[in-house]
């Protein structure tokens, strides 16, 4: 991803979190993943950690209208049990797709362009909470509006996630 797309989104981050009331200061670092793909508008996700422990996690998250974070899971690695996750929707609408009954043609959301395969839905909107367990399938997509959703979980392993979709990186890699 180009450093000039980069600060852009950030800074579109930054303006959802303030529609949300929530404050994320100057300081603290809000970083954007294209997930290696550099179609970040439409695959991508933005987040700020304010937390990331042995034993627990809390970060934010945004995605813009319609993007999408795609399917993966936290697997266990080196000891670590994967992730378990609590999403709570601050702003705007979430679909949520998890391992369980559901059918592609029946989502809400923008099938992505990536692999999925998971399609049990889940919509949350502002105040509404689901909770991931560990090694479960899912993605999820902002509602036209775009969306803020805060996370709660145990310690975040993110660059071990493991994704449907082979072309996906978790890492972004810049470009001048």
């Amino acid at each position: 991803m180009k450093l000039a797309t980069y600060q852009e989104m950030e800074q579109k981050a930054r303006a959802f979190f303030k529609k949300a009331g929530i404050i994320v200061r100057e300081d603290e670092a809000v970083e954007v993943s294209d997930f290696g793909l550099d179609r970040v508008e439409e695959i991508g996700l933005q987040l700020c950690v304010y937390i990331n422990t042995e034993r627990v996690c809390a970060k934010e998250m945004v995605l813009l209208p319609h993007q999408t974070c795609p399917e993966h899971k936290h697997v266990t690695t080196d000891g670590n049990q994967g992730k378990e996750e609590t999403f709570r929707c601050r702003y705007g609408k979430v679909y949520l797709y998890v391992e369980g009954e559901g059918k592609k043609e029946d989502i809400e959301a923008k099938l992505p362009s990536t692999e999925t395969t998971v399609y049990h839905q889940v919509v949350l909107n502002p105040g509404e909470q689901y909770t991931i367990m560990p090694e479960t399938l899912h993605w999820f997509q902002a509602g036209p509006e775009g969306t803020v959703v805060s996370e709660f979980s145990t310690k975040s392993t993110d660059e071990t996630d493991v994704f449907t979709d082979p072309n996906i990186v978790r890492q972004t890699k810049m470009e001048e």
